[in-house]
C-alpha cells in the first residue's frame, strides 16, 4: 500500500504533468545583451512536461513518480485530451506515444535516485538527467518495435527523421528545463526539511 504523502505527490505530479504539457518552456537573453534592445524572450522548442515529470520525481520519490505518470497515461488513453497531439486509445500508433510511456520508469528512476543519497544540487541534476535517458531510451526503443511491426509508414516517416524530430532536436531544450528542475527541486527539498 502506498503512503499518503505518496498519493498527495503522484496527484500533485499528474497536475503538474497536465499543466506541464500546456506551457512552452521559454529562456531570457543574457542581461548583457540587455542594452539597448531590452529583455529578449527565445523558445526552448519545448514544454515543461518533462519537467513535470522529473520535478515529482525529485520531490516525491519514486513510487509517486511513477504513479502520477501512469495515471496521466490512463487518462489520455480513456478520452481526456491531454496528450499534446490528442487522445483516445489509437494514441498508441503515434510516434511519440514511446516517449510518453518512458514518462513512467524514467519518472521511477529520477525518484529512485533523487533520494539514494543526501539533497545535494549535483545528485538531483543526475538524477534529473538519468530520467531524462530513461524516457528517451523507452521511446527510442518503441520507434524501433513500430518499424519492426509495421505500425508506421516506412516512406512517410523515416525512422531517422522520427529520431531526429523526437529525441536530437527536443534534447538541447529539455536539458535546459532539466536543469531548472534540479535547481527548484533542491530550494523546495532544503525549504521542506527532507
Amino acid at each position: 500500500m502506498f503512503a499518503p504523502t505518496e498519493l498527495l505527490w503522484a496527484l500533485i505530479g499528474l497536475i503538474l504533468t497536465i499543466g506541464g504539457t500546456l506551457l512552452e518552456a521559454f529562456i531570457t537573453s543574457p542581461p548583457w545583451s540587455w542594452g539597448g534592445g531590452g529583455m529578449h524572450v527565445l523558445s526552448l522548442g519545448v514544454s515543461y512536461q518533462i519537467g513535470a515529470v522529473l520535478l515529482v520525481g525529485c520531490l516525491g520519490g519514486k513510487n509517486a513518480a511513477a504513479i502520477s505518470q501512469i495515471a496521466y497515461i490512463l487518462l489520455g488513453l480513456v478520452g481526456f485530451n491531454v496528450f499534446t497531439e490528442g487522445h483516445g486509445i489509437d494514441y498508441i500508433y503515434r510516434p511519440s506515444f514511446g516517449y510518453l510511456l518512458g514518462f513512467i520508469p524514467g519518472a521511477w528512476v529520477c525518484g529512485l535516485l533523487a533520494f539514494r543519497v543526501p539533497t545535494r544540487l549535483e545528485s538531483l541534476a543526475f538524477s534529473c538527467v538519468m530520467g531524462l535517458l530513461t524516457i528517451h531510451l523507452t521511446g527510442l526503443s518503441y520507434l524501433l518495435m513500430m518499424y519492426s511491426f509495421n505500425w508506421v509508414d516506412v516512406t512517410a516517416s523515416p525512422l531517422g527523421q522520427l529520431i531526429v524530430s523526437y529525441s536530437v532536436d527536443r534534447l538541447p531544450g529539455q536539458l535546459a528545463v532539466v536543469c531548472a528542475v534540479a535547481v527548484l527541486s533542491y530550494v523546495l527539498r532544503h525549504l521542506m526539511f527532507y
